[in-house]
């Protein structure tokens, strides 16, 4: 900012006067910067591609969709497969898992990472803190294809290496994967060991942000270890902790398909009926795509409702939210 000596009428003193440099226009900007522009034109291709034009088959949800007619040619029936949907006799039933399974994921997977976090930060050995991180890490790159034939390996009833290992210690063989309630809880059990990872690694960056005066002060103050902990960390990483939470919340309605069909047997069914699966029989082994398609539709926006949501409710207990 320049400023200019203006003489007044009078002849007083010269007031100063702001020199302003004029905006630079959009187009002058786009010159300057086009290397930058340039590297987004791929992504954004493959967003719109592949994330924004099959949006178009939404549409499939309120017609009769037919393959060889295709969405322009299938008939419109509005809200009727809605209605056909919520009468089915496996929608309450796979609603019900849906609910459960992310439910019990979210009670018992959402608070280990950020315990696991507080208890890593507290470890003074670096070279320990790194190999028990690492540890933690591995199974999040894991399939559940993988870790689904893991998991018959060793919860397996006849062959399971944990119940070889009770059998030789005298006691009975118990049928982790083979009974509808104990299936629930292995199924809970693998996916919080898989999941809990990559949450400490977002908590553990979200701690490393936390200003050390804070910790020095609250040693001035006597305060432990367990207490700087409660009193210093948990406050700083809360925004964190919310919007994982959000996210969480938004994923309720939906669920890990592969993980499901990775862990099913025959002999447990009442909890593997869920809305993906549902949508997957539907609209891929079955024709009733149009059913399928206004499953999915629902699934998303009951979703978008909850994110919405707890955006709102996090706003207004103070942590700013996502939206």
């Amino acid at each position: 900012m320049i400023f200019r000596g203006t003489k007044r009428p009078d002849g007083a003193a010269a007031v100063p006067k702001a020199d302003v440099k004029p905006k630079a226009g959009l187009s002058r900007h786009l010159k300057s910067e086009w290397q930058l522009y340039a590297l987004l034109v791929i992504p954004m291709a493959f967003l719109i591609l592949f994330k924004y034009v099959p949006m178009f088959g939404l549409v499939g949800a309120f017609e009769n969709y037919k393959v060889a007619r295709g969405f322009f040619g299938s008939e419109w029936v509005g809200l009727k497969e809605f209605g056909n949907l919520l009468k089915h006799r496996d929608f309450l039933p796979a609603l019900r898992n849906t609910l459960l399974l992310n439910f019990l994921d979210l009670l018992f997977g959402f608070p280990m990472p950020i315990i696991l976090a507080l208890l890593l930060n507290e470890i003074r050995s670096k070279w320990f803190k790194r190999v028990t991180q690492t540890l933690l890490y591995l199974p999040h790159f894991l399939s559940w294809v993988i870790i689904g034939a893991l998991a018959y390996q060793l919860f397996g009833l006849n062959s399971g290496i944990v119940n070889n290992l009770l059998e030789s210690a005298g006691l009975s063989r118990i049928p982790f994967l083979q009974e509808n309630t104990r299936w629930l809880a292995t199924y809970v059990a693998v996916g919080v060991w898989q999941s809990m990872g990559w949450g400490i690694i977002v908590y553990l960056a979200a701690i490393s942000g936390i200003n050390p005066e804070l910790y020095e002060a609250a040693t001035v103050d006597g305060a432990g270890r367990f207490r700087q902990a409660l009193c210093v960390t948990l406050p700083g990483i809360r925004s964190t902790i919310v919007v994982l939470l959000i996210l969480n919340l938004g994923r309720i309605m939906g669920g890990s398909f592969e993980r499901i069909y990775a862990m099913q047997n025959v002999a447990t069914t009442e909890y593997t009926m869920t809305i993906p699966v549902l949508i997957y029989r539907w609209g891929i082994l079955g024709t009733q795509f149009s059913r399928a398609i206004a499953l999915g539709l629902f699934q998303s926006v009951v979703g978008l409702i909850l994110v919405l949501i707890t955006d709102r409710v996090a706003k207004r207990l103070g942590e700013g939210g996502m939206l």
